[in-house]
């Protein structure tokens, strides 16, 4: 028997019906291949990473906030004290004159006077010294303190020139003079020290 010749359409139709299911079972295997091996970019977030991760920013949170809480701690500390300090400055101020007062009744008496003076007179002198001494141990106490710049260099924040002293024999810019003593609280000023400046002639064309 000769055998059946088969139909060349049904031939052509088998062979594309062959291609067709071996090109969908690569791109399943091609799928399956990538579903195997996906990048970590792909995947789903990991919940542990993710909880280190709000860890670590509830933490530089709370360091941040002690450390502003600190610094505000401080702050109100030094205006507290700072308001302590200068809350007597008004006060202060006034007190100013009395320390003068004595300075000048005890000016008024030379050394020799005093030795030469009656015990009554020597133990009031010896009673002005030791209520200035007083006077002066109380400011210092509450921060106020002389400023008395004898032969230091002239510094307009803290003395006054009321005139020069020319050929003194001290370089230009120097207290050779201090009429009045100054007076500071803490850091600020409370009255100028009244002085006398150097002025040489020579150094003033240099």
């Amino acid at each position: 028997m000769t055998e059946k010749k088969r139909d060349p359409e049904n031939q052509h139709a088998e062979a594309v019906e062959e291609l067709q299911q071996a090109a969908n079972a690569s791109v399943g295997a091609g799928d399956a291949a990538n579903l195997a091996g996906e990048s970590p970019a792909e995947a789903e977030s990991d919940p542990l990473q993710e909880l280190r991760e709000e860890n670590a920013m509830l933490k530089d949170r709370i360091l941040r906030a002690m450390a502003e809480t600190e610094n505000l701690r401080k702050r109100a500390e030094r205006e507290k004290a700072e308001a302590t300090l200068y809350a007597a400055t008004n006060f202060a101020r006034d007190l100013l004159s009395v320390s003068d007062s004595l300075s000048k009744a005890l000016e008024m008496m030379s050394e020799e006077a005093r030795e030469k003076a009656d015990e009554a007179t020597r133990n009031l002198v010896a009673g002005i010294e030791l209520t200035r001494r007083e006077l002066l141990n109380s400011f210092q106490k509450h921060g106020i303190h002389e400023v008395n710049p004898q032969d230091e260099k002239f510094d307009p924040n803290f003395h006054q020139a009321m005139f020069e002293v020319p050929g003194s024999g001290k370089p230009n810019g120097t207290v050779v003079q201090v009429v009045q003593t100054g007076y500071k609280i803490g850091e600020r000023l409370l009255r100028p020290a009244l002085v006398g400046v150097a002025k040489n002639a020579g150094e003033a064309k240099s």
